[in-house]
C-alpha cells in the first residue's frame, strides 16, 4: 500500500513527542499522498517540493518527517487555518494539490478497528492502514500568489522606513513612496508597550506606541 516505511516515519515523528497520536499519523499519510500525487520522491533534500500546512502541532511534524520539508529550508510553511490539511506544490511545474482527511474519516476508521471501543485508539490504528481513497481527499489547486513571489530571491533585503528593521525575502509593503515592514504597515500580530528606542541612519530615534 505504501511506497515508504510508514512505521519508520511514525517512529521518528513520535520521538519528538514521546508518544504517537492520530494527528501525527494523518500528517505522515498526507505527506506521503501529497508527494505521490505530484510524482515527487521523498524525503527531499532539494527545494522542488513546497508544502503549506494549515495547522501546526503534531500534524505538522508528521508532514515534515515524511517529506523532509522544513521551515529552516523554506520548503515548509504555515498558513494557520486550524485545519488538518496541506497544499503540496511542485516548484518547477507549479502544479499543486491539496490533501485533507475525508469529512467522515472518524466514522470510517471504526470499520478498521471494530474491536476498539476507544475512539482515539481506533483512529490511531485505522489511520495507519486505511487506503488513501478511504482516508483522504486529494484535489488539484492553484496558488493565488505565484511560486516565484512566495519563494523570493536570495540576498534581497531592505529596511522599514518606520522602525528601521531589516526585511528579507521581499516581504516589505509599499505605501505610497514609503517602504514598511508588515508590522508597521499593520495590522500586526503584536503591539509594543510604552516607548522604544532604535537607531536609524546613525541617529537614535524614539517611537511612542499607544
Amino acid at each position: 500500500m505504501f511506497s515508504h516505511d510508514l512505521s519508520a516515519i511514525l517512529a521518528a515523528s513520535s520521538a519528538r513527542h514521546s508518544h504517537l497520536c492520530p494527528r501525527q499519523v494523518l500528517g505522515a499519510r498526507i505527506g506521503l499522498a501529497g508527494a505521490a500525487a505530484l510524482g515527487l520522491d521523498i524525503p527531499r533534500t532539494d527545494k522542488q517540493l513546497l508544502i503549506f500546512v494549515e495547522s501546526d502541532g503534531c500534524f505538522a511534524d508528521g508532514v515534515e518527517v515524511a517529506t523532509g520539508c522544513t521551515m529552516g529550508h523554506r520548503t515548509l510553511r504555515l498558513e494557520d487555518y486550524g485545519k488538518i490539511a496541506a497544499v503540496f506544490v511542485d516548484v518547477e511545474s507549479e502544479r499543486a494539490v491539496r490533501v485533507a482527511p475525508r469529512l467522515d474519516v472518524r466514522e470510517r476508521a471504526c470499520a478498521y478497528a471494530p474491536d476498539e471501543r476507544r475512539h482515539y485508539f481506533a483512529q490511531l490504528h485505522a489511520y495507519q492502514i486505511m487506503p488513501d481513497d478511504e482516508l483522504l481527499i486529494i484535489q488539484p489547486v492553484t496558488l493565488t500568489t505565484p511560486v516565484a513571489q512566495i519563494v523570493s530571491r536570495p540576498i534581497v533585503r531592505t529596511n522599514c522606513q518606520v522602525c528601521g528593521e531589516e526585511i528579507i525575502n521581499e516581504r516589505e509593503v509599499t505605501v505610497g513612496a514609503v517602504t514598511l515592514c508588515r508590522g508597521c504597515a499593520g495590522p500586526a500580530y503584536y503591539q509594543f508597550d510604552g516607548r522604544s528606542l532604535f537607531a536609524l541612519n546613525g541617529q537614535s530615534r524614539e517611537i511612542v506606541y499607544a
